[in-house]
């Protein structure tokens, strides 16, 4: 009987996988949580107020534009930061 062995990924060979799939990750997360967060903001609010859906609907906008803004700027960061280094290699 064949011993199975675990596959191990090693991060250090593939790290282009591993930092893209941490960009992806972490642009994902902040939309979805600028969403998330927006939706109970706006949920709470209409639950105080007596209204039915109004500022849910409203804040859950907010959270979509909010999230959207943030994930922007993020990617901007990242492709200035491989654009740097690549400057700084020289010629």
């Amino acid at each position: 009987m064949p011993v199975k062995r675990k596959r191990i990924i090693d991060f250090r060979k593939n790290r282009s996988w591993s930092e893209g799939l941490t960009i992806i990750m972490q642009l994902g997360l902040t939309m979805a949580g600028s969403i998330i967060f927006c939706f109970f903001v706006g949920f709470y609010i209409d639950k105080w107020l007596g209204v039915k859906g109004l500022f849910t609907f409203i804040f859950i906008l907010l959270g979509v534009i909010g999230g959207g803004y943030t994930t922007y700027r993020q990617i901007m960061e990242i492709t200035e930061d491989k654009n740097h280094w690549k400057d700084d290699e020289g010629p």
